[in-house]
């Protein structure tokens, strides 16, 4: 997996049991997903249509240092796959403890809102390094 996005969690993201928030965190994700998508398809026009399941494994608290990798898993003709993993960072220990993961489906849309294919390039190359 790739190293997507460094995040700090700050106060202000802090729910009522003294914990990131979940919704934002699923934010965090879903950005770091989109962009991971748009630069493999060489498009900005892909939208989420799905994120699997998340499980949260471990509690993030302000002041917490997170990291988000991602890793391309399937293209589809017009959609892509991805997977994602969040883990706290230690700045001490360069400890990273996997904190959340899931999976983002994005599909790549025309002007009018309609799926259409993601480049055969990018497909090629896609199916060329899974070999």
């Amino acid at each position: 997996m790739d190293l997507l996005s460094k995040k700090i969690v700050m106060a202000k993201d802090i729910g009522i049991h003294g914990n990131l928030f979940g919704g934002i965190l699923m934010a965090w994700l879903d950005e770091a997903a989109a962009s991971l998508a748009t630069e493999f398809c060489k498009t900005p026009n892909m939208v989420t249509v799905r994120i699997g399941e998340l499980v949260f494994k471990k509690p993030l608290k302000a002041g917490n240092h997170l990291r988000i990798y991602g890793a391309v898993t399937e293209i589809g003709k017009s959609s892509i796959s991805i997977a994602l993993e969040a883990r706290r960072y230690n700045l001490y220990s360069g400890e990273e403890v996997v904190v959340c993961n899931t999976n983002s489906t994005f599909v790549r849309l025309d002007d009018d809102g309609s799926p259409t294919p993601i480049d055969s390039s990018v497909r090629d190359n896609f199916k060329n390094k899974a070999n």
